[in-house]
């Protein structure tokens, strides 16, 4: 499931191209479920770099369904929460939340949770200091959600902001 605020886009933009992707997903172990999570979302098959929060200036931040271009084995460079359901019954809940301001640099935050409610109330906590501590001037919160529920086997909720796809070595 999937909840999204239309993203802020910056005109002009230079910077970088930020897709932000929802997945979910099950497999016999929690490493298998995150795997078909990425598969979901779109960004399978990379080595994933997560990232600190930091959006750069003139970043464009939108909202895709598509897989995201690139070779086997490329590096990714992401911000993501990934939430697993480990018990029968369990249901997660993993989400990101950003802030931007009118050049398009911002900050993510990304929570997961055992419920949707507790989930937003963590980005919006977390956004609010994060702001609040370097003076404010950002535009209004952003989320994504995404959960999974152990039905028959582990499951993954998966929210990832993919900044850059980048191969290895020269003239790969």
């Amino acid at each position: 499931m999937t909840d999204t605020r239309e993203a802020v886009a910056v005109e002009d933009q230079a910077g970088p191209d930020i897709t932000i992707r929802t997945g979910s997903g099950q497999g016999h172990t929690k490493l298998s479920a995150f795997d078909h999570a990425l598969l979901t979302a779109g960004v399978a098959n990379f080595n994933l770099v997560t990232l600190s929060s930091v959006i750069p200036p003139r970043s464009r931040i939108r909202l895709v369904d598509t897989v995201l271009p690139g070779g086997h084995g490329d590096r990714l460079y992401c911000v993501l929460a990934a939430a697993h359901a480990e018990h029968p019954g369990e249901t997660v809940w993993a989400g990101l939340g950003w802030v931007c301001d009118e050049t398009g640099k911002g900050l993510f935050v990304e929570h997961t949770a055992g419920s949707e409610e507790s989930l937003r109330e963590q980005i919006e906590l977390s956004l609010d200091d994060l702001t609040r501590n370097r003076g404010g001037g950002y535009g209004p919160v952003q989320t994504v959600t995404a959960s999974a529920h152990y039905v028959d086997r582990p499951a993954c909720a998966l929210a990832i902001a993919a900044y850059e796809v980048s191969p290895w070595g020269p003239g790969a």
